[in-house]
């Protein structure tokens, strides 16, 4: 299966919060950097012909931007998801509400209560899912996503990384598999080579962060200065 066109993207604004955190995704970023790269990814959005939806920043929920760890959304389908942190449940809530109103497409839930999810470590090829299992997702979380979308493989990943498995492993296009070189990663790649239902080219890149990349609308969205 291609990848579908995007036609709507949620993002939320950068708080001042964001200064207290510190990870492979956000790096030594100051909030005012965040900020400008954050309206420069929506000025690409919008310029794919995606519509796109901001929310306010939060400054009690400093993780607030990372909105894709919230929900998986596709074919037609939105699965709301469960993060491990409790902290973000009202994120949670703002997206499903979203949904509804903006976009009006199918929505389910994680029905399991021992079920914890994050679209971060949750990777869509097209073909087939692959979960990272981390302490933000469990096996529970990946099978709650597999009954959501039983016309698509669900196959567990173990995460060898601090941060969520998108960050070093994305989609850079139909059938194409974008990876950091960092041992970890490596070892999730070859997993990911063992368990997949089809075959998938690679790209090694040499930073953690350019393999955090995005593929919309036949194009693909990547930092760069790194």
């Amino acid at each position: 299966m291609a990848f579908g066109k995007t036609t709507h993207a949620i993002v939320c604004r950068v708080p001042e919060s964001y200064c207290k955190l510190t990870s492979i995704v956000t790096g030594t970023q100051s909030t005012e950097q965040a900020k400008r790269e954050h309206s420069a990814y929506c000025s690409v959005l919008r310029d794919l012909n995606i519509d796109v939806i901001e929310l306010p920043s939060d400054e009690l929920s400093p993780e607030c931007p990372f909105v894709n760890d919230l929900a998986v959304v596709t074919n037609g389908t939105a699965f709301i998801c469960k993060p491990a942190s409790r902290q973000r449940l009202k994120e949670v809530e703002l997206i499903r509400k979203t949904i509804e109103r903006e976009i009006g497409i199918r929505i389910e839930e994680v029905e399991d209560p021992t079920a914890t999810i994050e679209g971060g470590d949750v990777l869509f090829t097209g073909d087939e899912f692959f979960v990272g299992i981390s302490p933000r997702t469990n096996e529970a979380g990946a099978r709650a996503l597999a009954r959501v979308f039983p016309e698509f493989p669900t196959i567990p990943i173990k995460v060898m990384c601090k941060e969520p498995m998108k960050s070093v492993i994305s989609m850079a296009g139909p059938g194409i598999i974008c990876v950091s070189n960092s041992k970890e990663a490596q070892l999730m790649k070859r997993e990911i080579e063992r368990e997949a239902t089809r075959q998938y080219q690679t790209v090694t890149v040499h930073d953690d962060r350019a393999a955090n990349c995005l593929y919309a609308n036949k194009t693909l969205i990547h930092s760069y200065n790194l």
